[in-house]
């Protein structure tokens, strides 16, 4: 399992990270928003620990943003303990919101308990999709695939019965690759994926 922690407080990322370590998950950690967006945005996480209180920004922001989409469990973890501001929190999408200070063993047990939440296969029809490994198969026999059209494909197998617009589409491709792309490159993609995968499992409204 991979962790992303986004804070700016060394000292108490610092903790967090050795004690996930300590547990085997695997822990990337970032001080700031904009190199936290990029690796989650490139990299695929099973959980995200993210401060509310950033250097360069709003982490409330940062998620509304950039991980709605994502659907990956978030926890904020933040001084900011106002009523207002926990309920902001859970209205915005986070599977939990921790204040500081906090108990290590609380937030490893809340980890935990997101974690074992977690489905690491997805089924549609007959297409499996296994985020750990990054495979696709169909009937059991694996769909080759590019890397950036797993992610394609990876986000709508995430967000079944949401509408993913094209803006966002062309936001989160070029947040993967850098390259400008536009609506004709959105339809290239979709129709590769599709005619690769054979099944109309990705409908377009």
């Amino acid at each position: 399992m991979r962790i992303l922690i986004v804070e700016d407080e060394f000292k108490i990322a610092d903790v967090i990270a050795s004690r996930l370590r300590k547990e085997n998950y695997i822990v990337d950690v970032f001080g700031n928003g904009e190199e936290g967006l990029d690796n989650a945005l490139t990299n695929i996480y099973d959980l995200i620990i993210l401060d509310v209180t950033l250097s360069d920004g709003n982490g409330f922001d940062f998620y509304k943003e950039n991980l709605n989409l994502k659907n990956i469990p978030v926890i904020f973890l933040t001084a900011k303990d106002s009523e207002d501001d926990i309920v902001k929190g859970f209205e915005l999408g986070c599977d939990d919101y921790i204040t500081k200070p906090f108990m290590t063993r609380e937030l490893l047990a809340r980890v935990a308990r997101l974690l074992s939440n977690k489905k690491n296969v997805i089924n549609v029809k007959d297409i499996t999709f296994d985020s750990d490994k990054m495979e696709v198969k169909k009937n059991g026999d694996i769909i080759n695939l590019t890397s950036l059209e797993l992610k394609i494909l990876y986000l709508f197998m995430t967000n079944i019965g949401k509408v993913i617009t094209r803006e966002s589409l062309i936001n989160y491709i070029y947040n993967l690759t850098g390259n400008d792309v536009n609506d004709n490159t959105i339809t290239v993609y979709l129709k590769r994926i599709r005619e690769k995968i054979g099944d109309n499992i990705i409908e377009t409204k």
